[in-house]
């Protein structure tokens, strides 16, 4: 015979395997949900937007008429303007991550600036574009040119690369630090050759997480001034310039039937690109942790 407090522990391990199983039945049916729209979603957008997409509708430009229209100056402007902000938005927020984690003090005014920029991460893009406007447009003069726009989405996801480069470095484990401050190296040998390195794959997922979002936006890039149709291609940072995103919300305003199907092409030449660039960097990461 079992005593009373084994039969305790008996029942307190079946209910939380009976939690534990309808815990998981409702995680597994949320996931099962977002993929039935997904699944829904892809299947609507390449069914209207298949029989517009050839080569002839991604090397032209806007037309008057759905059959002649085309996004390339949507696809040039949108790798320019990604170029732009990775730079940008990379540089910036590594280095705020590397000072906030290693060089500054460990005080409320740091746990201040901490918090708001985890704060600022979910701060409506709408917000960003109105900051871009008042100062790269207006401040400093830049008007609605490309550099405007590449700066003001870079600001927009600038949050979300700190916070992920914070907690890669956080995540690196002190005796390899420590290690290297034993070997004589010093601090910011120990950043360049050891924290960096082992932080990589985590900075590169947050980066990759923050582009893709960006690649996408809409809101602020109107507000800055992004071109609903444009006939030339940028030829320096301070072109007016158009994205993909602009170009499909273009088409989907129209009323006519033909311009969602135009739309649509739209949308999948901008996912392919968006599966292209996240490819890429998933590549470069699993790089770094194999050789790590």
């Amino acid at each position: 015979m079992l005593g009373q407090s084994e039969q305790g522990i008996i029942k307190r391990m079946n209910g939380r395997i009976r939690t534990n199983r309808i815990l998981k039945g409702l995680f597994f049916l949320a996931t099962t949900f977002a993929l039935v729209f997904l699944v829904l979603l892809f299947y609507r957008v390449l069914t209207q937007g298949i029989g517009y997409l050839n080569w002839s509708y991604i090397t032209s430009f806007p037309a008057p008429y759905p059959e002649e229209a085309g996004i390339w100056p949507g696809i040039v402007g949108s790798i320019y303007m990604m170029v732009i902000v990775a730079i940008v938005s990379v540089i910036i927020g590594v280095s705020t991550a590397i000072y906030l984690e290693e060089y500054a003090s460990k005080n409320k005014f740091t746990d201040f600036i901490r918090v708001n920029i985890q704060n600022l991460a979910g701060v409506p893009s709408i917000v960003f574009g109105l900051l871009g406007l008042t100062f790269f447009v207006y401040m400093f003069n830049f008007g609605y040119t490309l550099i405007a726009g590449g700066l003001t989405m870079a600001l927009l996801i600038l949050p979300v690369i700190v916070v992920a480069a914070q907690e890669a470095i956080r995540s690196v484990p002190s005796e390899i630090k420590e290690a290297s401050y034993g070997m004589g190296a010093s601090k910011l040998q120990t950043i360049g050759r050891v924290i960096l390195p082992a932080s990589i794959p985590g900075i590169l997922t947050g980066t990759i997480i923050a582009l893709s979002r960006a690649i996408g936006e809409t809101a602020p890039l109107i507000i800055v001034g992004a071109a609903t149709a444009i006939y030339t291609l940028p030829d320096s940072v301070l072109a007016k310039y158009t994205v993909m995103p602009i170009q499909v919300y273009k088409w989907t305003s129209r009323p006519q039937e033909e311009w969602q199907f135009v739309a649509g092409a739209g949308i999948i030449v901008l996912l392919v690109v968006l599966l292209l660039m996240n490819s890429i960097a998933v590549l470069i990461r699993n790089k770094y942790q194999r050789r790590l």
